[in-house]
């Protein structure tokens, strides 16, 4: 199972809902037992028939029923481990048994049967493992932020109130500047207070690859030289520091974009590069660029697509198209709302445009 492959899963197991806890969740890290999560499943079953409503108790049983029913079929978990959901729609009385091993580790041991189900854990999984931070200081402005794949997220932007030199003169001047390096100072220290408390829980578990830093003056720095930031996340800033204007979302948006020859590796940047050579290649009309679902679908058929971008729209031709694509080994960047030029894809091409290895036509 592709990553994609299990978000559009994930959008579909949050659809199901129940008015009592019968939706069965059953994460199986690699190594465990079978027989042993069996003989959970029989003990579950027995209590289970307790229920005094018989709606929900058939309900139930039914979901732990199918649960065993598979697992029995299954002589060893998966090396990436298994989960399994079963439930009933109460609105549809439909019932239904997912059973996969997903694209990443299962870590944990999980057995709930609930109102939903319980896919916190995958959603770990579909989440971008590389996150850098994103921090831009001025004398009194800051904005701070992750870049996650091809995502930029502003998580703070504030004001520090820190007036500007003083111009009295005499000691009265001397003891005003004084006041207000201290405010700047403060300042600095709020910054790193916030970037310390919104980051350090990325780098803790193990995601956070870098920051960059950035602003339009000297703060940035003294901010770097001064000790605000955690010294485990001072260690990793990307040098040189980056001069840049704005602060909030444009801001960092420049940010990552002066910062490319660093981050050439990171989806953010390279979509942003693929969405400028094809713009190229339009403007060129030298048919390198395809666009229009069937039309991309008969380019993968002839394995010319190299790389793809797709608009972030569930439950569509698009999810499927890009899930044939992947399959195919085309490069497939999914793109949403909060890229640039995703507005630009979703109109002007349908949702849908790729580049090809040679012309097709």
């Amino acid at each position: 199972m592709t990553k994609q492959e299990l978000k559009v899963l994930i959008r579909e197991l949050k659809k199901w809902s129940a008015p009592a806890t019968v939706l069965l969740s059953l994460y199986i890290p690699p190594g465990r037992p079978i027989p042993d999560v069996l003989n959970l499943l029989r003990q579950e079953y027995s209590i289970a028939q307790n229920i005094k409503l018989k709606r929900t108790r058939d309900a139930v049983t039914s979901a732990i029923q199918s649960a065993i029913d598979r697992l029995t079929q299954i002589p060893k978990v998966p090396d990436n481990g298994l989960v399994i959901f079963c439930g009933e729609n109460f609105e549809t009385e439909e019932s239904k048994c997912f059973v996969f091993s997903p694209p990443e580790k299962v870590t944990v041991f999980f057995y709930r049967t609930d109102k939903y189900f319980h896919v916190e854990f995958l959603e770990d999984m579909i989440e971008e493992n590389d996150v850098f931070g994103l921090i831009i200081v001025e004398r009194d402005y800051a904005t701070i932020g992750i870049l996650k794949g091809t995502r930029i997220e502003v998580l703070d932007e504030f004001e520090g109130f820190v007036p500007g030199k003083h111009m009295m003169g005499g000691q009265s001047q001397r003891r005003i500047d004084r006041i207000i390096e201290e405010m700047y100072a403060n300042f600095l220290k709020e910054v790193g207070e916030k970037a310390n408390s919104y980051l350090l829980p990325y780098l803790e578990s193990g995601k956070l690859k870098g920051i960059l830093l950035g602003g339009p003056g000297y703060a940035k720095k003294d901010f770097y030289d001064g000790d605000y930031l955690d010294y485990r996340l001072k260690k990793l800033v990307l040098l040189p520091l980056i001069d840049i204007p704005d602060q909030g979302d444009a801001g960092l948006k420049e940010l990552v974009m002066k910062a490319q020859d660093i981050l050439k590796n990171q989806k953010y940047v390279q979509v942003q590069n693929l969405l400028e050579e094809l713009k190229y290649h339009i403007a060129k009309d030298d048919g390198l660029v395809v666009y229009g679902i069937e039309e991309i679908r008969k380019a993968l058929h002839m394995g010319a697509v190299d790389s793809l971008v797709i608009y972030d729209e569930p439950n569509s031709e698009l999810e499927k198209l890009s899930q044939e694509a992947e399959n195919y080994g085309t490069k497939v960047y999914v793109v949403g709302d909060e890229l640039p030029d995703a507005e630009w894809v979703k109109k002007t091409f349908g949702g849908a445009i790729g580049k090809l290895r040679y012309r097709i036509y």
